[in-house]
Formats: structure tokens, C-alpha cells, sequence
């Protein structure tokens, strides 16, 4: 995609005309969007550095924010380094993940 295609769908997302954006690790540092509430991960980023980069987009400036990961068994050992990188502990999602939005 060319950049002024990104220019321009960043444009979108950010006035709100476009409500979900799809992205890679390529702008995991360059979205800054205060209306972001949730952040699904399709897949973990490779370094965890930029784990944190992609979750810090949702709930900015005092508001809620939620991140989902699709984690499968190939995944594991990745969300393992993760939590270790960040002291965390990363929970499963629960049944009621309206009420955290």
C-alpha cells in the first residue's frame, strides 16, 4: 500500500468516518488516535517491545481500554516472553468482555 493510501485511511480513522483499521508491527508506534478503546492483536508481535507500542493505543488519556490476542499453540512461548518482559500476567478473556469497553 502506497503512502498517500495509508495518509488517507489514517485520515478516516482518525475523524471517526472509519471505525476498525487493520494494521501490522509497521505502525504499531505511529497511531496516536484518543478515541481507541480496544485493540485486538490477530497475532503477537515478534519483539515484545512492541507488544506494549500496539496495547498502548487503547484506553489513552484517562479512558478504558481492552486487548485481545488471538494466541494459538504456536503463540505460546511468545506470550510467555512477553508477560516475562513486562512482569505481567496476561489474563483469558472473560464471558463478560462487554462490561470492560
Amino acid at each position: 500500500m502506497d503512502q498517500n493510501t495509508r495518509d488517507i485511511i489514517m485520515r478516516e480513522f482518525r475523524s471517526g468516518s472509519s471505525r476498525v483499521l487493520i494494521t501490522t508491527d509497521l505502525l504499531a508506534r505511529g497511531i496516536d488516535v484518543q478515541q481507541v478503546s480496544l485493540v485486538i492483536n490477530y497475532d503477537l508481535p515478534t519483539q515484545p517491545e512492541n507488544y506494549l507500542h500496539r496495547i498502548g493505543r487503547s484506553g489513552r488519556f484517562g479512558r478504558k481500554g481492552v486487548a485481545i490476542n488471538f494466541v494459538t499453540k504456536d503463540d505460546e512461548r511468545m506470550l510467555f516472553d512477553i508477560q516475562k518482559f513486562y512482569n505481567v500476567q496476561i489474563e483469558d478473556l472473560p464471558a463478560n468482555v462487554a462490561e470492560l469497553l
